[in-house]
């Protein structure tokens, strides 16, 4: 009857985890790298917990958002909808605000008391987003976003300190440029990446285990006794 070597299974096992987790190390390290190459200067994103009520529903206290920060050299592309931080320092003490952007250049935008939506260059605007959609507003106003500028009003209306409450100075809008960050679902690729090296890691780590315990149980395999009365073969 042939002995089973002691350890086979687990060299077995070792070579097949060393190999894994450098695949996984070796990928995620190529998608990373992917992911901020080309032609562009790569993007910086930024995560934020959030600590006011403004933006209820889709941000509670807590929350926690990702926001893309732009690349050196390039504009941020701001539209209609999206959720922003502001750099806003006279509206707010630490200068940063979440808000979402209602109306950019050339846009009216206007809010008639009595009415259930605000009026975006005449027409109702359908905000699903908002807390109480029949309260988009706690202010009636009538505003004209002059070019290169933006409007913004926070997801709770009636808890907002937004462009609505501002009409003293350029009728609450704000520059562009006050946008430092723009709302992402959050970094996929980035995010996949860095998690497939970091689990390439911990595979490789537990192979290499594998392969030292795989080791020493065969080199105490042929440092065992020879029984009493058996004689070692050539």
């Amino acid at each position: 009857m042939i002995k089973r070597r002691r350890g086979r299974r687990r060299g077995i096992w070792a070579i097949v985890l060393l190999v894994a987790g450098s695949l996984l190390v070796l990928g995620g390290t190529a998608w990373g790298a992917v992911s901020v190459s080309g032609d562009h200067p790569p993007v910086v994103y930024d995560k934020k917990t959030v600590g006011s009520e403004n933006m209820r529903p889709t941000y509670v206290p807590g929350d926690t958002g990702w926001f893309s920060r732009g690349a050196d050299g390039e504009n941020f592309e701001v539209s209609r909808g999206d959720v922003v931080l502001v750099d806003v320092t006279e509206w707010v003490p630490d200068g940063l605000l979440l808000s979402r952007v209602v109306a950019i250049g050339g846009d009216r935008i206007e809010y008639r008391r009595g009415e259930s939506t605000l009026r975006l260059n005449g027409q109702p605007l359908e905000e699903p987003y908002i807390l109480d959609r029949a309260r988009p507003s706690s202010v009636p106003f009538d505003v004209t976003v002059p070019p290169g500028r933006i409007f913004l009003m926070g997801d709770n209306r009636m808890n907002s300190f937004d462009s609505s409450l501002r009409p003293e100075k350029e009728q609450g809008t704000l520059p562009r440029t006050s946008v430092v960050g723009v709302e992402v679902s959050r970094p996929t690729g980035l995010v996949v990446a860095g998690g497939a090296a970091v689990v390439g890691v911990v595979v490789f780590l537990i192979g290499g285990g594998l392969g030292i315990a795989s080791l020493v149980a065969r080199r105490r395999q042929r440092k065992a006794p020879v029984p009493a009365g058996v004689r070692p073969t050539a």
